[in-house]
């Protein structure tokens, strides 16, 4: 990185930001009150309201969010006339998964190999120490040039819509001329990259019931309707035979205009076993762009362990459908629950229940902020020209923002690069991502004054 007083100041804060985060990750504050306990997730916001505060942000306030959550708010003032600029984090991770599978306890922050592993390192805790980096650098380099709001959503993993509709009854809150969401990622680690498309997504739990209770395998199989066997029939109907997403009356040719993904870095990137073939059909980034993906998140049933000899009477499965920007997520909510009804097989009985849902997003990379983030990016990234490409998960209040603030200038950037393994075992952050995103935010907010 080329020198210049901000990246200094950026890289002389990098120890208390390990610090930080550490603190910040020892939160177990996953939105799930029936796994993980409330105090955490409380705990989390706590102590992104007292650094803000020592920030000296006025109006800080945990603001109760309709899904029972909350999301922390603050405002820095600016010079007068300054323009406001809103940043985005969440501090909600998702479950750790299976903890034997984690090297390092997951939420411990551990250092290993170069990067910092634990759960929301990058996946957005990350985010919080990066916004609160760039301020640090500016306040210590003439100040910060803008009107600052910062909001760290506490559900943003459940999908439970919280802060979305706190905003709609609020829509004053979050106004700004240009808003930056802090929870999305580069390309690769070291590729300045803003993220241009989100999909959107929907979450479903399915239910299949065939028989008043379970029954013995020898005496009943072969004639009683297994709920488990019609449910996995169901969950096989959405998949072609190559993998695609088949969702009857969803689209699913849409193609990629833009950053390519070359088929073996995606393998190398995902962690492709030697010999597994890749799922779907058209370009990689096609498939995870702009294209529908479901994945079943989870299924209720008897474990192999301590499984008995018998016909199950009932079976569920909780279903996530991705759908890219174009296609409305309360239509494709109706045809996946249609799709679901329709192919269950043996008239069994079938529910199908809502759990989440958000719209898919797409930015307008022509506006003034998308040159101020890349020349800062530039300054950031020596010798790298920032790159625009899609992330085919779901920030389902970027269209919230969207529809409220239409002159608002939305820009897409963090730290969940591939090898950053968000939602999986062993989530890490590069400590060199963290810090040059931190210097290009603070460029960003300085060259975004000036224009």
């Amino acid at each position: 990185m080329s020198s210049n007083p901000v990246a200094e100041t950026v890289s002389s804060l990098m120890p208390r930001a390990k610090e930080e985060l550490t603190a910040l990750v020892a939160f177990k504050s996953v939105a799930d009150f029936d796994q993980f306990p409330r105090s955490e997730s409380v705990g989390a916001a706590n102590w992104i309201a007292a650094a803000l505060r020592a920030e000296g942000f006025q109006d800080v306030d945990l603001l109760d969010t309709p899904d029972g959550t909350q999301s922390v708010y603050g405002y820095l003032p600016g010079p007068e006339g300054a323009k406001t600029v809103l940043l985005y984090a969440h501090y909600d991770v998702q479950p750790p998964l299976d903890e034997a599978g984690w090297v390092t306890p997951p939420f411990e922050l551990t250092e290993r190999d170069g990067r910092w592993y634990g759960r929301g390192a990058a996946d957005c805790k990350g985010g919080v120490l990066m916004h609160l980096l760039a301020l640090r650098a500016l306040k210590a380099n003439g100040g910060v040039p803008v009107h600052v709001k910062v909001i760290a959503e506490g559900s943003e993993e459940q999908g439970t819509g919280g802060l979305e509709r706190y905003a709609e009854q609020h829509p004053d809150l979050l106004s700004a001329d240009t808003i930056v969401i802090g929870d999305a990622g580069n390309f690769r680690a070291g590729l300045p990259t803003v993220t241009s498309t989100l999909r959107g997504m929907t979450l479903v739990r399915v239910r299949v019931d065939t028989l008043e209770g379970n029954l013995h395998s020898g005496q009943f199989g072969g004639a009683a309707p297994d709920a488990l066997a019609a449910l996995i029939r169901v969950l096989d109907s959405l998949r072609a035979e190559d993998g695609s997403t088949t969702v009857d009356g969803l689209a699913a040719d849409s193609r990629w205009e833009g950053l390519a993904y070359d088929e073996e870095q995606f393998r190398r990137d995902a962690r492709v076993l030697d010999g597994v073939e890749l799922i779907g059909s058209g370009s990689v980034a096609d498939r995870i762009w702009a294209r529908p993906a479901v994945t079943v998140l989870g299924i209720d049933c008897p474990p192999v362990v301590g499984a008995t000899p018998s016909v199950q009477a009932g079976a569920r499965a909780l279903v996530s459908l991705r759908v890219p920007p174009g296609v409305d997520a309360a239509e494709a909510t109706k045809l996946l629950q249609a799709h679901l009804e329709a192919r269950t097989p043996w008239g069994a009985r079938v529910g199908v229940e809502q759990i989440g849902q958000g719209q898919a997003f797409r930015a307008d990379t022509t506006s003034p902020a998308y040159q101020a983030m890349a020349d800062a990016m530039a300054v950031a990234y020596p010798g790298e020209e920032m790159q625009y490409a899609g992330q085919g998960g779901s920030i389902p209040l970027c269209n919230t923002l969207a529809a409220l603030y239409p002159q608002a200038e939305i820009l897409l950037i963090g730290l969940s690069e591939p090898e950053a393994q968000i939602h999986a075992v062993n989530e890490s952050v590069s400590p060199e991502e963290l810090e040059r995103l931190s210097v290009a935010e603070a460029l960003f907010l300085r060259n975004y004054a000036a224009s």
